[in-house]
């Protein structure tokens, strides 16, 4: 079994070229929680293509403060497809300077995740965290399963960086990315070499 310092929680995982699952191509992960159980992460740069953050808070019935400023940051703040297991629900991964003792993880120093409708009430009233991304459904790996796929050569890994985390232009996360390894996306290749 791996030790404790071969957990990637907090890091960013970028997937390679021919992964060989199109659900993750180009994605760039950020793992909230990686132990001896599995590990579980968010898409960082996938846009859920057929609603917007003002949509979700109407269908939930939140009405976002009256204010220019805070309506304009409700209006930018993507909603993002954070994996395929379960769509339906949605999770807040922000600065740290909003913490909820009941449904906060704080899965670093600086960032936390919350799953519950208190946080996107507190974005729309403009009392919510500086830095905040929404996900619907996460991505998740059973027990070494996410150790088998970076052996396989699906995954690299980097340090997370809280700019490329939050930056609002999803499409350039995973070249941001890939450059935090000093690699250009142009001479990437899928093949694994083993010496």
């Amino acid at each position: 079994m791996p030790g404790e310092e071969n957990y990637l929680e907090g890091k960013l995982l970028i997937a390679m070229p021919g992964i060989g699952d199109p659900r993750f191509e180009r994605s760039v992960i950020y793992l909230c929680v990686h132990n001896p159980e599995g590990a579980m992460g968010l898409v960082l740069n996938k846009r859920v293509s057929n609603i917007s953050f003002p949509n979700l808070l109407e269908q939930l019935s939140i009405e976002i403060k009256p204010g220019i400023e805070i309506a304009r940051e409700c209006r930018r703040l993507p909603v993002l497809m954070g994996g395929p297991v379960e769509i339906g629900r949605g999770f807040v991964l922000h600065s740290q300077d909003y913490f909820s003792d009941e449904s906060t993880l704080p899965v670093s120093e600086d960032l936390g995740l919350t799953a519950t409708m208190d946080i996107l009430r507190a974005i729309a009233r403009g009392d919510g965290p500086a830095r905040a991304l929404l996900a619907l459904g996460y991505s998740g790996w059973t027990a070494g399963q996410l150790e088998a796929e970076i052996q396989s050569n699906g995954w690299l890994h980097c340090e997370a960086d809280p700019d490329i985390i939050f930056d609002r232009d999803i499409d350039a996360k995973y070249t941001r990315a890939l450059g935090k390894l000093g690699i250009d996306l142009s001479v990437l290749s899928g093949d694994a070499g083993h010496a």
